[in-house]
């Protein structure tokens, strides 16, 4: 899997990012179950291929031995992201201030 350091704060699609690493994280997801929901041909809608590139999710075994199947999973910098987008998202929300993208990089920032 590759690594990268630091996540794109190019990355145009934060929302649908984000999106992406809360719908991984709220239960185990198969390979299988997560190309079926989450795989595009859109460039626009590159949640999986910009989590895999940054480093954001895995692809593990499920602790279930009888099912055996690969599992993805959020890595330990993907959760940091999504906790910290959350947490921006909510405050920001509470002042009626959407996150700019000064703000959103800050935050992409922090979470490495």
């Amino acid at each position: 899997m590759l690594s990268s350091p630091m996540i794109e704060s190019s990355t145009s699609q934060i929302g649908n990012l984000l999106q992406f690493l809360a719908w991984v994280a709220d239960r185990p997801r198969t390979y299988a179950d997560t190309m079926e929901a989450w795989r595009t041909s859109c460039p626009r809608l590159s949640a999986w291929e910009d989590a895999t590139t940054d480093g954001l999710v895995d692809i593990g075994r499920e602790t279930d031995a009888a099912h055996g199947k690969a599992a993805v999973v959020l890595t330990e910098k993907g959760v940091t992201l999504l906790k910290t987008m959350q947490e921006s998202l909510t405050s920001e929300t509470t002042n009626n201030h959407p996150p700019n993208s000064v703000q959103r990089a800050s935050i992409v920032d922090a979470a490495e």
